[in-house]
């Protein structure tokens, strides 16, 4: 017994060495696991394997997704002026369907995104949670649907407003629906960037009229009756309006 136990140490011995030898002939390199699971670089035969999201919406962000929203974008007030909830706040989705392929577009999880823009007086910040966000009186328009901007300092991080508005990020383009996800959060990290030096100070622009840009979508999947009371627009621009 003592004899078989030597000898299965040895092998095991000996195929950690040659184990060791082609790694190190082949240049092979061991990658932490907390490297790929946030997507960071990788270098040697797993470079392929990593994905960078930081990357990724580096090469679209002012080349696509800005110019995108900027010149794209719809009156808010002309979108939600077609929006007619009941009573209790609720629409159907047959309602909403063509006004999301008139003025917005249907995503492939039969969201409804939308790219906007408008101006109206803030009539409430509240800073008290994490997801901090402002209340809009929207111009030109008087109905009861809520409008909300989300300020931060974050934005939920299953929200993909402007990731699944612009029409140009596929889910089909990735391989996993976490890097999907994934882009979707280091773009609204962007966004929040952009309104860092309006926001900074966010209870002061109660009262103030203000003007923006972004997106905001409509959730559908599964559902018949859609509840429309209010909405939240994702910002990728705001801007005080002066006099």
């Amino acid at each position: 017994m003592k004899r078989k136990k030597i000898l299965t140490i040895s092998i095991v011995i000996v195929a950690c060495i040659g184990l060791a030898s082609v790694l190190w002939i082949f240049g092979f390199t061991v990658i932490p696991t907390t490297e790929l699971e946030r997507g960071g670089k990788t270098s040697g035969w797993l470079h392929d394997v990593g994905f960078d999201e930081v990357k990724y919406v580096d090469e679209i962000w002012e080349s696509k997704i800005i110019p995108t929203i900027s010149e794209d974008a719809v009156e808010l007030s002309t979108i939600l002026n077609e929006m007619v909830p009941d009573l209790d706040g609720f629409m159907t989705k047959e309602e909403l369907i063509p006004i999301a392929e008139e003025y917005g577009m249907i995503t492939i999880g039969e969201a409804h995104a939308y790219m906007v823009k408008g101006t109206g007086e803030v009539t409430n910040v509240d800073t008290e949670t994490s997801t901090g966000i402002i209340e809009l009186s929207l111009d030109g328009y008087t109905g009861p649907i809520k409008v909300n901007l989300y300020i931060g300092p974050r934005i939920p991080f299953d929200e993909s407003a402007v990731r699944d508005s612009v029409g140009f990020i596929s889910f089909g383009d990735f391989r996993e629906q976490t890097e999907y996800g994934k882009v979707g959060i280091e773009i609204n990290k962007r966004c929040l960037e952009r309104i860092e030096h309006i926001t900074e100070n966010a209870d002061s622009l109660q009262g103030k009229k203000i003007s923006f840009y972004g997106s905001f979508i409509i959730r559908t999947f599964n559902l018949v009756i859609i509840e429309m009371k209010e909405i939240y627009i994702v910002p990728i621009q705001i801007d005080v309006v002066e006099g």
